[in-house]
């Protein structure tokens, strides 16, 4: 299935301090996220074919409200087939990821799509973010993977303390619908931008990048 210039164009229409290696690595996406998705379901059959806006410019929200410093280290827990963390690795070639799941099989697809695309400043480990011990982050980012209570209590304790970009580290997590009840739930008083504010397209309606400071 081979990426058109109009999959590209909807991420260069808000981005556009690309190299061309970086362009070759988002261009990439669709074609190897489709041959491993055939193998193994990371991605839902019918998104597939909107995998830049569902997926890949969903995921560059978080770009567009934080630019992360050269150097730091990020961790996407709950990664899944690899979003946000591998767009965001892509803009960010110089900042650490260490991708984070549960199920094993996600991350081997993407192990692969880093081997495809020469994305080197990725690791990943087969684990749940509370097991892990004796590491500390920049940042966690995460889309769509628990109440943000729960997001809360598992990035915490892996979270520097800092104020080292426009943001304070924290956790930056993407989030759907209304969310009043959930964030009265997590007792955390997050800075909520809608993501409609960011990107003019209709799928964005109702959808949020919450950002919490440790």
């Amino acid at each position: 299935m081979e990426t058109t210039t109009q999959d590209l164009g909807l991420i260069l229409q808000y981005f556009t301090e690309f190299s061309e290696k970086q362009i070759e690595q988002f261009r990439g996406l669709k074609d190897i996220y489709t041959e491993w998705n055939e193998k193994i379901n990371v991605i839902s059959r019918k998104d597939i074919d909107k995998i830049y806006l569902h997926h890949v410019l969903h995921s560059l929200c978080i770009a567009a409200v934080c630019e992360f410093n050269p150097g730091i280290d990020v961790i996407d827990i709950g990664c899944g087939g690899g979003f946000p963390g591998v767009p965001l690795a892509i803009f960010f070639p110089e900042v650490k990821f260490h991708l984070v799941d549960s199920i094993n099989k996600k991350l081997n697809v993407v192990n692969a799509v880093c081997e495809a695309l020469g994305i080197t400043n990725i690791t990943t480990q087969h684990t749940r973010a509370e097991e892990i011990k004796n590491r500390k982050f920049d940042f966690a980012v995460s889309r769509a993977v628990a109440p943000l209570k729960d997001l809360w209590f598992w990035s915490r304790p892996l979270i520097k303390g800092g104020y080292n970009h426009e943001l304070a580290n924290g956790l930056i997590c993407l989030k759907g619908g209304d969310l009043a009840q959930e964030v009265f739930e997590s007792g955390v008083k997050p800075n909520v931008v809608p993501i409609n504010q960011l990107f003019k397209e209709e799928f964005f309606n109702e959808k949020f990048v919450l950002h919490i400071k440790k």
